[in-house]
């Protein structure tokens, strides 16, 4: 019993349907996928140089100490603990607007008129706090100086010998 002429039956693949579902995909991703990766910038500090002994620090230089009892400093004066960063916060507020009142720019900033003025401020304020302090608990006090108008920040170690 023969069942047709002989010849053999090939198969057919119908690659359409795949490319249009390659082309969906590819599409899918495309949009999905950032356009401008975020990143956190983190600059490294060069070893100082040894021949320079008497580098007289910047007036406008802020500096926020976390002692180990958790009290709070900013520059010499007292400014409460890390649990309640109010007069902190309010303290650098009212200077970035004195600041901002009497122009104190960054270095180098002071004829880029190419830049808004809340950008040319100085602004900058640098974290100091011991190895023995939580992370956590310098996260607040970082919240507490970026939420007063802080920027950039800058972390220090107290005890790097340790």
């Amino acid at each position: 019993m023969a069942m047709g002429s002989g010849t053999k039956a090939e198969p057919y693949i119908n690659v359409t349907p795949f490319i249009d579902i390659l082309l969906v995909l590819l599409i899918i991703f495309m949009v999905i996928t950032p356009m401008k990766p975020s990143r956190f910038k983190a600059l490294v500090p060069q070893e100082p140089n040894p021949n320079q002994k008497d580098i007289k620090p910047n007036p406008l230089t802020l500096v926020v100490s976390i002692d180990k009892d958790m009290k709070l400093k900013l520059n010499t004066e007292d400014m409460g603990t890390i649990y309640d960063t109010s007069k902190l916060s309010t303290t650098l507020a009212q200077l970035f607007e004195k600041r901002r009142q009497e122009r104190a720019y960054r270095y180098g900033m002071e004829n880029r008129t190419d830049l808004p003025e809340e950008e040319r401020i100085e602004k900058t304020v640098f974290i100091k706090a011991p190895r023995s302090i939580k992370y956590g608990e310098v996260v607040k006090v970082i919240d507490a100086v970026k939420g007063a108008g802080a920027n950039p920040i800058g972390l220090q170690i107290d005890d790097l010998a340790q």
